[in-house]
């Protein structure tokens, strides 16, 4: 065995307190709101993805049909799309905006452009 590592009993150990005491956040009203509002924010994702894939089957015979997009879906399409992101940071806590219409708008069928260079 190599003297170069130190024995356990000299691990450095970090005493300080970066976060709260696991008890303040069993308590904290402002966390069990957030989880009944993730709670329902599923609910409404699960609502979302079932009319997204509505409006892919409608866009899809609107093309197979008459062979031009419509806009008007597509632009709803957009809309459910990013309402669908919006819900997935609220859930992944990359946002604390909580999503339509548990606090934020509905959010506009406009598309960000991008460019494919």
């Amino acid at each position: 065995m190599s003297n170069d590592n130190p024995a356990a009993d000299d691990a450095y150990v970090d005493d300080s307190k970066t976060g709260k005491p696991i008890e303040e956040n069993l308590k904290s009203g402002v966390t069990w709101m957030r989880g009944l509002f993730m709670l329902v924010s599923c609910v409404l994702a699960s609502v979302a993805l079932f009319a997204g894939g509505v409006i892919v089957v409608l866009g899809f015979f609107w093309v197979l049909f008459t062979g031009a997009v419509n806009d008007e879906i597509k632009a709803v399409g957009q809309s459910v799309a990013t309402y669908i992101y919006n819900i997935s940071r609220f859930l992944t806590f990359n946002t604390d905006e909580r999503p339509f219409p548990l606090g934020g708008a509905w959010p506009a069928g406009i598309a960000a452009e991008q460019n494919d260079a």
